[in-house]
């Protein structure tokens, strides 16, 4: 049902029956199904990494549009390049958008800016694609742009951050992961290991170094983490900032909290890069951290460069965020295309990795 080419053919139709022009009618828009949040299945130790496996992109052509010859045009407006997630995410989608299996991809660096992601947003619309895809900077502001896109009949699907619009039929389907999920699965993680070394009535001094404020990632897994606190009187959280989810950004912040607090037992950083960062003003305070240190540190996200240092003993653990979401979103694409319905939610599968593990086995099986 692409529109360029249903255009052609209205355009011959009328030459060839010689009748004066009409106006054409547009493309209907796709109803989006009513929302039904699929469960996500409970976090637990992933030894097998499964949930890595699952994701991977695949290279098998989508049947319709292989056999077509017709490529299905796909404008993906990513937030940028700030961390080994976000990279990991990008591949995953320029791996599986390829001309090979039936698609042109035509991506765009926001640079962490908003503006940018409009721009591109309204670029797409111009260039009349058949599908956009957005992982948005942040929550709000998207109305306008949406209804844009709506109006050119052009499917809209978000991917790892939500948007907050007031009619959720702008957009198809949202995939990603469940932030809260992870930021309640981390304090439970953090219950039990404090338990297993006998601090568990001990009071715990914590600070969190957030992500981009605003970013759905950053309010779901301070939303999580904040229902765990609630359930433990005796853990006290000193300070948040943000850390903008990049190492120089984490590090300065964790410079500051060394400056402020003597006595920080709990680092929660919320995504793997902060972390990096965070460790780095830890060992050049004089501190350390990790299963040995002074200073439990843990993260999100789960990239490679996390599980090298828990191997190394800096971090204690990582709540994987998987950001292979190409699959996934071809997968929507190709359900659209058949004229099927899509579930509104869509989450990955995700898992969490501590230092208990076999690392080094997880870490060489890893895509990501």
């Amino acid at each position: 049902m692409k529109r360029k080419v249903l255009s052609a053919l209205l355009i011959a139709a009328m030459t060839m029956a010689t009748v004066g022009c009409g106006g054409g009618q547009q493309a209907a828009d796709t109803q989006a199904p009513a929302e039904t949040e699929a469960p996500a299945e409970d976090a637990a130790p992933a030894e097998d990494a499964a949930a890595n496996d699952e994701a991977a992109p695949t290279d098998e052509a989508p049947a319709d549009s292989a056999a077509s010859g017709e490529l299905i045009t796909v404008g993906y407006a990513q937030v940028g390049a700030e961390s080994d997630w976000r990279t990991a995410n990008t591949e995953s989608f320029k791996s599986t958008f390829t001309e090979e299996n039936g698609y042109k991809l035509i991506f765009d660096d926001a640079q962490q800016k908003q503006e940018n992601q409009i721009k591109a947003i309204r670029s797409f619309i111009q260039q009349e694609v058949d599908y956009i895809v957005v992982a948005p900077v942040v929550e709000t502001g998207w109305e306008t742009v949406l209804e844009e896109a709506k109006e050119a009949g052009i499917p809209v699907i978000l991917s790892d951050r939500m948007m907050d619009v007031s009619d959720d039929t702008l957009y198809e389907a949202w995939v990603g992961g469940n932030f809260v999920k992870e930021g309640e699965t981390c304090g439970d993680w953090l219950a039990t290991y404090l338990e297993e070394q006998g601090r568990g009535e001990e009071e715990i001094n914590m600070v969190t170094i957030q992500g981009t404020i605003g970013a759905s990632a950053q309010v779901g897994r301070t939303e999580g983490m904040a229902n765990k606190l609630a359930e433990h009187s005796n853990w006290k959280m000193l300070d948040m900032q943000s850390g903008e989810f990049t190492q120089a950004k984490g590090q300065e912040v964790m410079e500051s909290f060394l400056k402020s607090y003597d006595d920080i037992d709990v680092v929660i950083c919320e995504n793997d890069n902060e972390a990096f960062g965070a460790i780095d003003a830890i060992k050049a305070a004089g501190k350390t951290c990790g299963p040995d240190g002074d200073i439990i540190v843990v993260s999100f996200d789960s990239v490679k460069a996390a599980f090298e240092s828990m191997i190394a003993g800096d971090l204690n653990a990582t709540f994987e965020c998987n950001p292979l979401h190409g699959p996934r979103v071809a997968e929507i694409i190709q359900k659209l295309e058949a004229g099927e319905t899509v579930d509104k939610i869509q989450y990955v599968d995700e898992a969490y990795f501590d230092t208990s593990m076999d690392l080094e086995s997880i870490l060489a099986e890893r895509a990501y």
